[in-house]
């Protein structure tokens, strides 16, 4: 009826990307190797201890990738045979790559599921569940999912909760005919779509907040018991074991905790405002 693909970009060259937010160059060994501890502690556990197995994780690599990360990466997934590598030229390719693997492995399926992660963050043990639990045929469907965690790793750990609308978490349902998968547009560009649903009951996904993200700040609210949450974000032990340890009380946070709190639903309340008015433009 329908095949489900996971899909990651990991250290594809991009040539509007070339700094983190701290103006650290970005693909280089050192970043590679921060990055694949990432993925390896908090991404790949997630999706690995997924409720719903019935899914395929596709991962793309640079071409360039060193010969060293290539046999870590793969030695990694080995274990699961529905993770699948690719290794192709950049950005420019990475569209037409996963059309042209979907169009072989999907044939058969007359709908089509496609959800992103990247490879830093951290989905719920019911994220894949949820995602197909909300398939109806739909010809084209995005699905939006509000609420989530943000955990901040460095320099502090800290802790809370986040909502984002058009986040980089978003899911996508049609029809297998000329698919345009869920990389089409970047995550904040469904703003633009009319055919969302929303997902607004449970929080399914977890942010990770480092050094050299890109663009993301910490901006995590109230306070949330790690020990209550950490069996459905399942992450490595040696992260339970720090995060255990280590993260900050709400208490010694509270003034920021406010400040993020009425700055998330500021944000959350305009863009659901501006939308039903129409002020983002219809596809």
């Amino acid at each position: 009826m329908f095949k489900h693909y996971l899909i990651t970009r990991f250290n594809l060259k991009n040539k509007n990307w070339n700094v983190t937010k701290n103006n650290e160059s970005l693909l280089t060994r050192e970043w590679m190797t921060h990055r694949i501890e990432l993925f390896s502690n908090y991404c790949l556990p997630s999706v690995s201890s997924q409720t719903n197995t019935n899914f395929q994780w596709l991962l793309f690599f640079d071409i360039t990738t060193d010969e060293d990360f290539k046999k870590i990466v793969e030695e990694l997934l080995q274990p699961y045979s529905h993770f699948r590598t690719f290794y192709i030229n950049g950005m420019e390719e990475f569209h037409s790559s996963i059309k042209t693997y979907i169009n072989g492995s999907s044939e058969n399926s007359e709908y089509l599921i496609t959800s992103r992660i990247d490879n830093d963050d951290c989905i719920h043990k019911d994220y894949i569940a949820t995602i197909q639990s909300q398939f109806n045929h739909q010809e084209f469907m995005a699905i939006d999912i509000l609420k989530g965690y943000s955990l901040q790793i460095s320099p502090h750990i800290m802790l809370g909760k986040k909502e984002h609308i058009f986040n980089p978490f978003i899911s996508l349902i049609e029809k297998n005919d000329s698919p345009k998968t869920v990389w089409f547009s970047d995550h904040n560009m469904w703003k633009k779509e009319s055919r969302r649903i929303e997902i607004a009951n449970r929080r399914l996904w977890m942010s990770i907040i480092h050094e050299k993200n890109k663009v993301n700040e910490f901006d995590g609210y109230d306070k949330v018991d790690w020990n209550a949450i950490k069996k459905d974000f399942i992450v490595s032990e040696k992260i339970d074991k720090q995060v255990t340890s280590d993260l900050i009380p709400h208490h010694k946070w509270r003034f920021l905790s406010l400040k993020n709190k009425l700055y998330v639903n500021y944000v959350l309340a305009s863009k659901k405002f501006k939308k039903a008015l129409g002020l983002y433009k219809i596809k």
